[in-house]
């Protein structure tokens, strides 16, 4: 009897069911050798990977290099262009200036009187002052002022003819003139010692 139970109590084996685990043993087996040679190329896709990404860099570093240097080419143009462009509206606005000077040529051919061409001239002067001094040119005043290198040149020393003009501009040669505050030329002096 305690044999009989024995026996009834194994698990019966089907043909069935050995035929399945050898199928999943063998499927396993397979799965391992496939994980083993996954290895290698997932060593070759990160090597693929990296190639990609390098080649991806380069290009990214090749199209900002092209973009600089044509932005370097651009800019350099521009300002080529501005420089020769620069001073068109001084220039521009200068031209009534050359005008009113023909004007007065012409009408010193036929003038006798001297007082009438001087006005002329005077008022050809102050239009041509106001238009300067729109563009922000300005007089450096230097007669009676001390003498400062940053806005004058000596050009001699004369005794000063009085003690309060020691030091200090006795006259003017050529004047001085700032743009934007800035000296363009220095006013030619005699200063006194």
């Amino acid at each position: 009897m305690f044999n009989k139970k024995k026996k009834e109590e194994e698990p019966v084996i089907n043909n069935n069911e050995v035929e399945q685990e050898a199928e999943n043993a063998q499927s396993e087996e397979t799965q391992v050798t496939d994980s083993a040679s996954t290895e290698p190329v997932a060593e070759l896709s990160a090597e693929e990977k990296l190639q990609q990404e390098n080649a991806a860099l380069n290009d990214k570093y090749l199209r900002l290099f092209a973009e600089f240097d044509n932005y370097k080419r651009r800019t350099q143009k521009e300002r080529v262009e501005l420089l020769q462009t620069a001073g068109k509206d001084v220039v521009v606005s200068l031209l009534p200036v050359l005008d009113d000077f023909e004007r007065a040529l012409k009408a010193t051919e036929n003038a006798t009187e001297v007082g009438a061409i001087r006005d002329g001239i005077m008022l050809v002067q102050t239009k041509l002052k106001s238009i300067l001094s729109q563009k922000g040119l300005k007089e450096v005043e230097s007669i009676h002022t001390d003498f400062d290198t940053d806005i004058h040149e000596a050009i001699t020393k004369i005794p000063a003819p009085s003690d309060d003009l020691k030091g200090k501009v006795v006259d003017e040669l050529e004047k001085g003139y700032t743009l934007n505050d800035k000296v363009i030329r220095f006013a030619k002096v005699v200063v006194g010692s």
